[in-house]
């Protein structure tokens, strides 16, 4: 559920507009989120052999540090405060606003942010308190949001009667365009495309936050990020599908809200008044899951003292650190737009998460800080080929979209550059041998 959750967030819902308006043939799109499905999933086994060797709470944090260096573990770390999570939460929780309450609806006086600072809230409050509560909470949510997603996807296909010629020929396309050589808006755009994308399937790890509360251990954790990886995916297939041909071309190109345009298309207001609050719930668990799993990697970071002590935690749920990451995404709700965010969130946990499933390729052993830090190298299977495929993939990619745009690669680069900085600070202090 939580892997779920944090999967099906504000991407899949504002994306392919986007990535229409770049790519400029639907058929495209849906081939960049079938690209980035796959990818997701060579991720997931790669971080399942990661969990099984390794099960702790710290994530991208833990690993890097433990077999890298803990340079590079904090900057990872700071990359989690700074974007996956604080981020990440507040595209969310921006989106669910602009979802739940549009620009022609909103009151004069009500201002702009204070539905989405209300959200996260409400969800911080629900964590800091009592994790099991707040994972009761968080799967009650979940299932209802799957619920909604599934009756909108049967609405939609069982009226697809409607709709279903755009999809041989959306706007007077005819089929042969999907054998030219590439996309009309070119292959930098269709690598930029699917790094947006796979900020939807960036949740597929979300499970490793929580690995050591979780049943089951390493082996547990791994089976559920498979599974809802592969769950999610077919999902997004199925959502994208709708939001790429059910409306015309014109009317879906550049949309932040092309989920309620695709709606309106298939059944008018009735459906969009379904697909509207199946996206809000949605949202709302995805902002919950944030809070759930961030402050679990800044305790950790906090018992190796590379984050400060006061945030230090021996119980469940860490409530200091709840605290500050609600705190962290409501100013960044302030402050943030949509689309900026987007490219930004893609590019830089990409980069963590390609560089975290790499430590399986490494050499078998490290010393760090006088201990040796072993790092048994999982036997060759296929299992090993797709986390390699992984690695590759999501680092190409990641270079195209940077050369296409390089104000976000920038913007990435800082981040990194920040944890650099915040190791420096914090290196006399940091005990990687701390197993608290």
């Amino acid at each position: 559920m939580l892997v779920i959750a944090s999967m099906i967030g504000a991407g899949v819902y504002t994306t392919s507009g986007f990535a229409l308006a770049d790519l400029g043939d639907p058929r495209w799109v849906l081939a960049a989120w079938v690209v980035g499905g796959a990818i997701a999933f060579c991720g997931a086994t790669g971080y399942g052999l990661l969990a099984r060797r390794l099960t702790e709470n710290g994530g991208e944090y833990l690993y890097l540090s433990r077999y890298v260096h803990p340079a590079v573990g904090v900057m990872a770390g700071w990359v989690s405060i700074l974007a996956g999570f604080t981020s990440a939460g507040a595209y969310a929780a921006v989106a669910f606003e602009s979802y739940a309450l549009p620009a022609s609806s909103r009151p004069e006086w009500l201002p702009v942010g204070l539905l989405a600072v209300g959200l996260v809230a409400c969800a911080t409050c629900l964590h800091a308190w009592h994790t099991g509560r707040g994972a009761k909470g968080q799967n009650g949510v979940v299932i209802f949001k799957l619920a909604l997603l599934t009756l909108f996807i049967a609405v939609c296909f069982a009226g697809m009667d409607a709709w279903q010629g755009k999809v041989v020929s959306p706007a007077g396309m005819t089929p042969e365009l999907l054998s030219d050589l590439g996309p009309p808006g070119g292959w930098l755009a269709f690598a930029t495309s699917v790094m947006w994308i796979s900020l939807s399937y960036s949740g597929f790890n979300a499970a490793i936050y929580v690995a050591a509360e979780a049943r089951g251990g390493g082996a547990g954790v791994a089976r559920a990020m498979m599974w809802a990886t592969a769950i999610v995916t077919v999902i997004y297939l199925l959502l994208n599908t709708i939001f790429l041909f059910a409306p015309s071309l014109g009317e879906a190109s550049g949309r932040q809200d092309v989920a309620v345009v695709a709606a309106d298309a298939v059944g008018g207001r009735s459906l969009t008044a379904l697909v509207r609050l199946a996206i809000c719930v949605g949202l709302a668990s995805s902002v919950s899951s944030v809070l759930m799993a961030g402050p679990r990697v800044y305790a950790k970071m906090s018992q190796h003292g590379g984050f400060p002590s006061f945030f230090r935690s021996d119980r469940s749920p860490p409530t200091r650190s709840v605290w500050l990451q609600g705190a962290a995404i409501i100013a960044v709700v302030l402050v943030a737009t949509l689309r900026g965010l987007l490219s930004y969130l893609g590019l830089t946990l990409a980069l963590t998460a390609a560089a975290t499933v790499a430590t399986l390729f490494l050499p078998s052993r490290r010393r760090v800080q006088g201990e040796v830090m072993p790092r048994r190298r999982p036997p060759f299977s296929l299992t090993t080929v797709l986390a390699a495929v992984y690695v590759l993939a999501t680092f190409g990619i990641a270079a195209l979209a940077a050369w296409n745009k390089p104000v976000e690669a920038i913007a990435a680069g800082g981040t990194f550059a920040f944890g650099g900085a915040a190791y420096l600070v914090h290196r006399s202090r940091i005990d990687l041998s701390s197993r608290a």
